[in-house]
């Protein structure tokens, strides 16, 4: 806030940062990154903090979570990873994929406090197993172990996948990506499920 008596807010930001252990990048999902988003992750890498992403807004017009996670990799370079893909978008948003479980989470109630998991939508599994494969792919670089199951074509548990995706967080060199919409409370959950499973304690 650029008044007399207030400390301008990039400032504030940047104290935050130099004490945080770990924080999550909000992106819209319809603006995707911003100028205000370059500044906040530049402070982040600054500072070393480990993060996640939440695209917000799917419930936007106009919201595209593959295109704000494109530009994650090219505009603020990330090796940005989806760890969820949406179940639709606009006013069809229900909830989430998530890539690790292969499990469906959909949102109802007016918080969104009804969580209700169930399988896959069947005209999106073929998007499902693409976008896991990709994700695996991408995280299996931060856990010998797992890499050598997958090239072995083995299946790998959650709680190794677990374990790297945590590995490639606290080294800053992987960035989750979560998705949902924070108004309507959908994704929420997940998106705080992956902070006690991926960022310092």
């Amino acid at each position: 806030i650029d008044t007399p008596g207030h400390v301008d807010f990039t400032v504030e930001v940047e104290r935050a940062l130099r004490v945080l252990d770990g924080a999550i990048l909000v992106l819209c999902g319809t603006s995707g990154v911003q100028s205000q988003s370059i500044t906040v992750d530049r402070q982040m890498k600054r500072y070393s903090v480990p993060r996640l992403a939440f695209i917000n807004k799917l419930d936007r017009s106009g919201a595209n979570p593959f295109r704000v996670t494109e530009q994650l990799r090219e505009k603020l370079h990330h090796n940005a990873v989806m760890m969820q893909i949406p179940i639709g978008t606009e006013d069809d948003h229900k909830g989430v994929v998530d890539l690790i479980t292969m499990k469906s989470y959909v949102f109802e109630g007016d918080n969104g406090e009804n969580i209700i998991e169930g399988d896959i939508p069947a005209d999106m599994v073929d998007d499902a197993n693409k976008y896991r494969e990709v994700m695996l792919d991408a995280v299996s670089m931060f856990d010998d172990d797992m890499m050598n199951k997958l090239l072995e074509g083995e299946e790998v548990s959650e709680d190794m996948i677990h374990k790297a995706v945590r590995a490639g967080t606290l080294s800053l060199e992987l960035t989750p990506v979560f998705m949902g919409s924070a108004y309507k409370n959908k994704g929420v959950q997940l998106l705080l499920n992956a902070v006690t499973r991926y960022l310092p304690s």
